[in-house]
């Protein structure tokens, strides 16, 4: 029976993530007080005692969910022994660390650079997300590409499950996609608050930074292999793992595909480690077989 371990993105945070591991675990504080000083200010402040508002900063709340995830995955100890990883956007810098690709310290500045240059491509390019229900995505893909053409870039984001299936691009591009979408029939097309076009073609500037980044960090040959965001496929080539990474920036999440090879490769059981439980409802709805469980 093969363990999957499976890491959230953005949107999991909440008010207090991680000060319980913090005064908990030793393994734990050591790790917090150690990204404090990477990033050069006290995120654990911020992530134990801010406010929901100050969590939703971009800068704050992809080091944050990292840090949450990954240490948690660290106080497992030497219990944690992954078949193979899989993380949702974000969650793939912590599963690159759970499989042992990327050492803590140099994930967690790629982290903060991912969040810097993406907040700086959404002031360049200003957009939003919809989550689109209960629509084929196909006929989903095909509205999108239409209103593509007449000048207002809309695409396929992230394929979370089955039936659900999130929007990203300009402003206006998503305003009509989410009308025609729903006279094609979607049950709802919610324009979500979020603060860009994550996932996009609108992210070219952020990819384009964070390349030189990626390309200038080691990755280790890793202990499993992870399933990436951009191709969905088990991948264990340093140098493929690291153009994925970069790609994946302006690339589609294919988390509902990702998760159907998961349990073709074996997996039966899936952990989700991190704030939340979101990817455990997504897991569910995806493989009606497999038991989805926090850490």
């Amino acid at each position: 029976m093969k363990k999957a371990y499976v890491f959230p993105g953005q949107g999991s945070q909440f008010p207090g993530m991680g000060k319980d591991l913090y005064e908990s675990n030793p393994i734990a504080k050591d790790l917090f007080e150690k990204a404090n000083h990477i990033l050069g200010f006290n995120i654990t402040q911020t992530m134990f005692s801010g406010t929901e508002e100050e969590l939703k900063q971009t800068r704050i709340t992809q080091p944050a969910i990292f840090l949450h995830s990954v240490i948690m995955a660290k106080t497992i100890g030497d219990a944690f022994q992954p078949n193979m990883v899989a993380g949702h956007s974000l969650g793939e810098f912590s599963a690159l660390v759970a499989n042992q690709t990327l050492r803590f310290e140099d994930a967690l500045k790629l982290v903060y650079q991912r969040a810097l240059a993406m907040q700086k491509a959404c002031e360049l390019n200003p957009g939003t997300m919809a989550a689109i229900l209960n629509l084929d995505d196909q006929k989903v893909e095909s509205i999108c590409a239409e209103i593509t053409a007449l000048g207002h870039t809309v695409v396929a984001a992230n394929y979370n499950c089955p039936g659900q299936l999130v929007i990203s691009g300009s402003i206006e591009g998503i305003n009509i996609a989410c009308e025609q979408l729903k006279a094609a029939g979607a049950k709802r097309a919610l324009v979500l608050p979020v603060g860009g076009a994550f996932h996009s073609p609108l992210m070219e500037p952020a990819r384009l930074e964070l390349e030189k980044a990626i390309h200038e960090t080691h990755f280790n040959a890793p202990i499993c292999p992870v399933y990436q965001n951009a191709t969905a496929q088990a991948v264990s080539n340093p140098s493929e793992i690291k153009n994925n990474l970069i790609m994946q920036l302006t690339a589609p999440v294919k988390w509902t595909q990702s998760i159907q090879n998961m349990v073709h490769d074996g997996a039966v059981s899936f952990v989700e480690v991190g704030p939340g439980k979101v990817l455990q409802g997504l897991i569910k709805k995806i493989s009606l077989t497999s038991e989805a469980v926090s850490a």
